[in-house]
This record gives structure tokens, C-alpha cells and sequence, in this order.
């Protein structure tokens, strides 16, 4: 596909000295730079939203150029099915020609939706670490704050043994796998600065079913957690239970 690109590339080129020197109108040089700008975001979109990256292994700006490409390619199309509609009503094209062109921007809306949710999702991993951090404490005992976190020293390690007795265990209770959104280090932690190695986020409300049982399972192994039951103020914290001890902020030489 970057094939195609450089393609649409050497087109814009060919029109743009045929627009100057006045052998084309200059509205079809305009129109092969759209088709070059939507394939170069398709491009973004192909590695980002519709590619095998992980949530986890984006960064901010690697999300923010996603939601960004998605929303040029809906402007574009939003730009080109008003500009028929114009056309259709002064009798230059036809109505069946609008369909195609609205099925177009309908697809494009849906990843614009998809870029966003997976945006937040980024998004969030970053505002689990920040709230970690706000809410440490050395009390080593459990603490609530306004019920909204809750905390628990344990042990004060988290292994991979650990990790290997609590997934097998909720595995065995509830017949599927832990809800995991992030598992030890990723590129969105390291881009945020924080070390999230040896850390593991669950994404289970503290207080349904399945994360009640999580909570009592983690005490009585004495496996440190923090539970997070809503946004702690500032912060953008979805509903979540962290496994380990807090992210930690990261050394220069880390």
C-alpha cells in the first residue's frame, strides 16, 4: 500500500505542472491531493486502529496521530458529499451517486468512533498510574479514601508466581481469563514515566462479582493491590484493580 502512495504521490506531482500551466482545471489537482492525504492517513490507520499493535503498546502521540487521521478522512469525505449534494440539486450528477459516497463516510465515522475508544483506552492506562501514585501510602494496612480507593500493602511483592496462582485460580472460579488491560511494561507507561514492570491493571469493577472475589483472593495470598471504584479526582481512573505494588516513576538511567 505505500506503493500506492507514492503512486498518488507522482500523480499530484504530474497535475500540479499541468495546473500551472493551464492545461487542467485546477479542481482535479485538488482532488488527486485529497486521494493522496486520505491514502497517507489510511496508511496511519492501517498500522495503528486496524493493525496487530496493542492498546498497551501505544504511546499518547502514537494515539493521537491515529484519532487525528481518522477525523482528516472524515472531513474529507464530509467535504466531498456536500460538494455533490450541490451537484445533484443543480442537475450535474445523480442522486445514486450520493449512496456510494455516504456508505464511504459512514465507515470513516465508525473508525473515527473506534480511534477515540482506543485512544481512551491509552488514555487511561497513563491516569491508572497517575492515580497509583497519588494514592500511595506506607500504612501497610487497608485504607479507603472516601471509598473510592482502597489499598493493600500485602506482602509487598508481586512475582510471577503470584501472577500464575491468581490468573489459574479466577480462571477456575469464573471460566475465562482475567480482564487484563495492561501487563507489566509498556510503551504507554514509559512514555508517561512511569515503570509498570512486575505490575499488572485488571480491568474489573472492585465491587461486582467477579472483582469482590479478587480482592478477598489477593488478602489471603497477601498479594499488594490497589482498587480503584471510580475517577479519583483530577484524574480520568476508570473502575479497575491493580496488581502489585504502585507504578513507580522512572530512573534516567532506566
Amino acid at each position: 500500500m505505500a506503493d500506492l502512495t507514492e503512486i498518488k504521490k507522482m500523480e499530484v506531482d504530474r497535475l500540479r505542472a499541468m495546473a500551472e500551466a493551464g492545461a487542467i482545471p485546477r479542481a482535479r489537482l485538488e482532488q488527486a491531493q485529497a486521494e493522496l492525504a486520505d491514502s497517507r492517513d489510511n496508511m496511519i490507520l492501517r498500522r495503528s486502529l486496524y493493525g496487530s499493535v496493542r492498546v498497551e503498546d501505544f504511546t499518547p502521540e502514537q494515539a493521537d496521530q491515529m484519532v487525528e487521521a481518522a477525523q482528516r478522512l472524515v472531513d474529507r469525505q464530509s467535504d466531498r458529499f456536500e460538494s455533490s449534494k450541490t451537484l445533484v440539486r443543480e442537475g450535474v450528477m445523480a442522486r445514486a451517486n450520493l449512496v456510494a459516497m455516504l456508505e464511504d463516510l459512514e465507515f470513516r465515522r465508525k473508525a473515527l468512533d473506534l480511534a477515540h475508544f482506543r485512544a481512551k483506552l491509552v488514555e487511561e492506562l497513563g491516569e491508572y498510574a497517575r492515580a497509583e501514585e497519588a494514592a500511595d501510602s506506607d500504612d501497610g494496612v487497608t485504607f479507603r479514601l472516601g471509598r473510592i480507593v482502597e489499598k493493600f500493602n500485602g506482602g509487598g511483592i508481586f512475582t510471577n508466581l503470584d501472577w500464575a496462582r491468581v490468573s489459574t485460580a479466577f480462571q477456575k472460579q469464573f471460566a475465562r481469563p482475567l480482564p487484563v488491560s495492561a501487563k507489566g511494561e509498556t510503551a504507554t507507561h514509559r512514555a508517561l514515566g512511569f515503570d509498570h514492570r512486575g505490575r499488572v491493571d485488571i480491568a474489573l469493577n472492585p465491587d461486582q462479582r467477579e472483582g469482590v472475589w479478587l480482592r478477598g483472593f489477593l488478602k489471603r495470598a497477601r498479594i499488594p493491590y490497589f482498587a480503584f471504584r471510580a475517577a479519583v479526582r483530577g484524574s480520568a481512573t476508570a473502575p479497575h484493580i491493580h496488581l502489585g505494588p504502585p507504578s513507580l516513576r522512572l530512573r534516567i538511567a532506566d
